[in-house]
């Protein structure tokens, strides 16, 4: 396995699209190998391939150690991997929780998302798979699914904050290349 490299703003890459995985292969089995070490060693609690220059629909997550809500008799890792995934239904309730971002560093903003959703999804094994979460784990899912549109949870902030927090990574990546 391989620790790739994180993406972060103002990347490009990162506000593209990505493409559905038509098969789930050696490739895609390594990749998501990659993606969950490369994860534990940012750390974070999930990863979306865009963030590692790979504009295909793939998605770890390990929530194991910080769910508070359904998953707290289950201490310790805990890997779940989605490959083209896809939201099916969302509840009605709002719920806020702050977020942050590999691909953001050391910034963090409530965000306000579906409290419950359902998800379609393929698993590591090629089976078709669907999942009810709520609390931590739904905005998880909801963020990476974000990064698989091009989306940042930046974009659900308010015009003045996002173009704040763009401008300070703006000028942190010219001096680093200064």
């Amino acid at each position: 396995m391989a620790i790739l490299d994180i993406l972060t703003i103002p990347d490009k890459l990162l506000k593209e699209p990505s493409k559905p995985i038509e098969q789930v292969d050696d490739d895609v089995q390594k990749l998501l190998d990659n993606m969950l070490e490369t994860m534990y060693d940012a750390p974070g609690i999930g990863l979306a391939a865009p963030q590692v220059g790979i504009l295909r629909r793939i998605v770890t997550i390990d929530i194991g150690e910080r769910e508070e809500d359904s998953m707290q008799d289950k201490p310790g890792k805990e890997p779940f991997f989605m490959i083209n995934p896809e939201i099916i239904w969302t509840s009605g309730e709002p719920s806020v929780y702050q977020e942050g971002c590999l691909s953001i560093p050391n910034y963090y903003a409530d965000v306000e998302r579906p409290a419950e959703i359902i998800v379609e999804y393929i698993d590591r094994a090629g089976k078709k798979c669907e999942l009810k979460a709520d609390g931590l784990m739904a905005t998880c899912v909801q963020h990476e699914i974000d990064h698989l549109d091009g989306i940042l949870f930046i974009d659900h902030l308010s015009k003045l904050k996002r173009d704040r927090v763009i401008k300070k990574f703006t000028k942190l990546k010219k001096a680093q290349t200064l």
